[in-house]
């Protein structure tokens, strides 16, 4: 079974874990970065604040099977 995980800046991702999803703080596109290249395995999906997509421009795609939504 594959789980959640939400990343971006703590204002707009705190309130996932109430639900059970993973949440990654990141204030800045470094943070953003370690904390999507130090997902477990088994996260099956991402939600991510805009700014943090941003950030990750290039790094995700198709090929890491992980469905990716942004935050509006």
């Amino acid at each position: 079974m594959s789980s959640v995980a939400v990343i971006g800046a703590r204002t707009a991702v705190q309130g996932y874990g109430l639900v059970g999803a993973l949440v990654r703080v990141a204030e800045d596109p470094e943070a953003v970065r370690r904390a999507w290249a130090t997902l477990p395995a088994d996260v099956g999906v991402v939600v991510l604040t805009a700014a943090a997509k941003a950030a990750l421009r290039g790094q995700t795609g198709a090929d890491d099977g992980r469905l990716i939504a942004v935050m509006t």
